[in-house]
C-alpha cells in the first residue's frame, strides 16, 4: 500500500508559499508557509508539517488501540486523541522535539492497569510511532 502527497512551492523559505495537496483529495493546493507555520498564534490560517504529523499520528495511534483493545476482549464506547508536536529551534534550525499524546477514552469493563497496558502497547506498535521513534513520544492515557 503505498499512499502519496504532493508539496509545491514557489519563492523563497521566508517569504515564499506553497500548497499541499494528498492522494486522497482531502487536501488540495493547502496554503502553508513560514508565516502560517511561525507566526500564525492561532494556526488557523493555513496546515503546516507538524500538524499534519499530528493528525497522522493521534489516528494511527487510535485506530491500533481500537484493535489492541479488541484482540484483549474490549470494544471503546469513545476515544479521543489529541496529538501535540512540539517543534523547537535547535542548532541553528528547527527540531521535532518530542510527541505527546493524550487520549481520553469511555471503554466498558476494562481497569486502569489493562488499559495503561494495552494503550502502551498500541502507542509503540503503531506504525506513526514506529516511523517517529527518534523522537520523545510520552502517552497520557486516561479512563472517563
Amino acid at each position: 500500500m503505498l499512499r502519496t502527497a504532493t508539496a509545491k512551492w514557489s519563492g523563497d523559505g521566508a517569504t515564499g508559499q506553497g500548497g499541499l495537496t494528498t492522494q486522497s483529495g482531502v487536501f488540495t493546493d493547502q496554503r502553508y508557509s513560514f508565516k502560517l507555520r511561525f507566526e500564525n498564534a492561532d494556526g488557523k490560517a493555513g496546515t503546516n508539517p507538524e500538524e499534519l504529523i499530528a493528525a497522522a499520528h493521534s489516528g494511527c495511534f487510535t485506530m491500533a488501540l481500537a484493535f489492541a483493545l479488541g484482540k484483549a476482549g474490549f470494544t471503546a464506547d469513545h476515544m479521543a486523541t489529541d496529538a501535540e508536536v512540539d517543534l523547537q529551534q535547535a542548532d541553528g534550525g528547527f527540531a521535532i522535539a518530542g510527541i505527546k499524546l493524550k487520549l481520553k477514552a469511555t471503554i466498558p469493563g476494562i481497569s486502569d492497569e489493562q488499559f495503561q497496558e494495552v494503550a502502551a502497547g498500541a502507542k509503540a506498535n503503531c506504525p506513526v510511532s514506529k516511523a517517529l521513534s527518534a523522537v520523545p513520544i510520552t502517552l497520557e492515557a486516561t479512563l472517563a
